[in-house]
């Protein structure tokens, strides 16, 4: 699959999240914390803790952990 992370192209494994995706090329910070700005990243995996929040295809406050990929996919994060 080929999908699109803050503007850069990258090919990953079809049939996994975006958070796994995202983990596969290195990406630990998806968002920033709203007090302190220190870099946040995904935690919990299944969808409860909303620290994998990021933008999909245009829509904010997407669950990393709860997208899964395909083709076309544009990912935005605010590290």
């Amino acid at each position: 699959m080929r999908i699109t992370v803050d503007g850069t192209p990258h090919e990953v494994e079809a049939g996994i999240s975006v958070t796994a995706a995202l983990r596969t090329l290195d990406v630990k910070a998806v968002r920033r914390h709203l007090v302190t700005s220190e870099p946040r990243g995904p935690w919990c995996g299944m969808g409860t803790c909303f620290e994998c929040l990021v933008e999909i295809d245009g829509q904010p406050g997407t669950r990393a952990c709860l997208t899964a990929v395909r083709d076309g996919l544009d990912v935005r994060t605010t590290p």
